[in-house]
């Protein structure tokens, strides 16, 4: 599933390729993603300009004149290709590849955009959504309205997350993973973060010291600035059908690196799999205390 790095990467580089495009026809191939798509909506927006997109959490709005808002999550396997006026086709982030004829069943949704340009929305598993909102309303809505704080943001400091841990009985992974108390991170980067702070996904968030949390933190956003960086230095080459060159999956210290060594050094420990609240945990339990 695309996390906040994924997104944000996504959201820049729709904002390099089509702010300002004009939507002059929206074809349909198959509305049954997680909500149904209403006809009737999309049609509104055709002949509007986009007037800018943002992120909140892994959600990407789409702003338009007379006050819509398009909003997106990629669910599980949802993505976005460009196709400019040279017919050339584009990829949107780092976390997955161009594969034509696989790609073409699984295009949902085409924007027709000024330009003789294109925006497929393209997902496998149908996980995600798009709905429209009326500007006034955004922060209002049902998927926006009870999500915490960024966590690049400046409020996800040590003062929030101790007011926000104390009296809770609860797990550092399964608190992380809580997007009510820090919107944005996903699994695999919960468990990045969680080993370069030194701390057991068990452990529970009262036994937290002041320093563990402010690795927690630090970490945080350091993770995620590398990856955002690491995929957004890339959004020229995403017309590569590899995708290697931004991914953040190359440079995993701990998911997926089960049995293996530790890269900290003076560490000889092994990486181990645990499966926690329903989800895979990779951690050292040598380091992570």
């Amino acid at each position: 599933m695309p996390e906040l790095p994924e997104v944000e990467v996504v959201k820049r580089s729709l904002l390099n390729k089509i702010q300002n495009s004009v939507i002059k026809a929206v074809k349909i191939n198959d509305s049954r993603l997680r909500y149904k798509i209403n006809r009737n909506e999309l049609k509104k927006i055709i002949g509007l300009r986009l007037k800018k997109i943002k992120r909140r959490s892994k959600y990407l709005l789409f702003f338009f004149n007379k006050d819509i808002v398009m909003l997106v999550h990629l669910g599980m396997t949802g993505k976005f290709f460009f196709i400019n006026q040279n017919n050339s086709k584009f990829k949107t982030s780092f976390y997955y590849n161009i594969q034509e004829e696989k790609d073409k069943k699984h295009d949902r949704v085409i924007f027709y955009l000024s330009k003789k340009q294109k925006l497929i929305y393209n997902d496998v598993r149908k996980f995600g959504f798009i709905k429209f909102l009326n500007k006034a309303n955004v922060d209002q809505n049902f998927h926006l309205k009870n999500l915490g704080p960024e966590p690049l943001n400046n409020k996800f400091d040590f003062i929030y997350f101790r007011n926000y841990t104390a009296r809770r009985k609860r797990t550092a992974k399964d608190l992380l993973m809580d997007q009510k108390f820090v919107s944005g991170l996903g699994n695999i980067y919960v468990n990045e973060i969680l080993f370069f702070s030194g701390v057991n996904p068990k452990k529970e968030i009262q036994y937290l010291s002041d320093l563990e949390i402010k690795n927690i933190i630090k970490f945080t956003k350091k993770i995620l600035f590398k990856a955002i960086d690491l995929g957004g230095s890339s959004i020229k080459d995403f017309s590569s059908s590899s995708g290697k060159k931004g991914s953040y999956q190359q440079h995993f210290s701990v998911y997926g690196k089960k049995g293996e060594n530790c890269e900290k050094k003076k560490c000889n420990g092994n990486i181990v799999k645990i499966i926690l609240a329903n989800r895979a945990s990779f951690y050292c339990p040598k380091c992570q205390k």
